[in-house]
């Protein structure tokens, strides 16, 4: 499979060349530009699969990139990268065609999430037969067995039944094992959206797992602080 290619435009060198460098490191393509002007010859030149764009940018910034290429591409996503927190920015960046906003600082393993749902044909996270596992596969998270079509638990000679929300939260931390998965995406794509009521439900399922996964230590259920969880074992 060809890797996926990235036009990434950053003016910041340092931070630029340590995403890109994560970038890389984990199989994609990125094609680095350092102002706008210089963005779009390349976007011209490579057709790239996704673009992450800085908003403030000399020559030409993110925004107005971005209308340039949304005259005449609808569908290669764009991922705007800005340390600006008002509304009205983030509403704008939508407006010109925006598939998603990253406020600086953030994580790159937040970046890759959020550019592997844009580049997934369902705008979700990779599944397997669209997020449920083949009738009979079992899943073993370090000692503790998890079939995710009987919504079960087993430890030993014990088991413990799941909830189908636990179910799909697990199933969901299991397929992006050691990924940080931002808590938007998690509510984006179980509960529809991030409202402060889901996000709470969402703190109340995370607790109710680790207590289910309590008879293996050696699995934890990360908190990343102010980005999201990961599930390790």
């Amino acid at each position: 499979m060809d890797k996926i290619q990235v036009l990434f435009a950053e003016d910041e060198l340092a931070l630029a060349h340590i995403v890109r460098e994560s970038l890389e490191e984990r199989d994609f393509k990125v094609v680095l530009c350092a102002d706008g002007e210089q963005a779009y010859r390349q976007y011209e030149k490579q057709k790239p699969d996704i673009l992450v764009l800085d908003v403030m940018m000399p020559k030409l910034d993110g925004f107005e990139l971005a209308k340039k290429i949304r005259s005449t591409d609808k569908v290669t996503p764009i991922i705007f990268l800005t340390a600006k927190s008002q509304v009205k920015d983030v509403i704008n960046g939508f407006e010109i065609g925006a598939n998603d906003y990253l406020k600086k600082p953030f994580s790159v393993e937040e970046l890759i999430i959020r550019m592997k749902v844009l580049l997934s044909t369902n705008r979700l996270l990779a599944t397997e037969n669209n997020g449920r596992k083949a009738a009979g596969e079992i899943i073993a998270i370090g000692k503790i067995k998890y079939d995710p079509t009987r919504n079960s638990l087993q430890h030993g000679a014990a088991t413990q039944t799941l909830t189908a929300r636990e179910s799909e939260l697990l199933s969901l931390l299991c397929r992006h094992k050691y990924d940080t998965i931002p808590r938007q995406v998690i509510l984006q794509q179980l509960w529809g959206d991030d409202s402060f009521f889901n996000a709470r439900s969402l703190d109340v399922f995370i607790t109710k797992l680790r207590k289910h996964l309590e008879p293996d230590p050696q699995v934890r259920l990360i908190n990343i602080r102010g980005v999201g969880y990961k599930l390790v074992w």
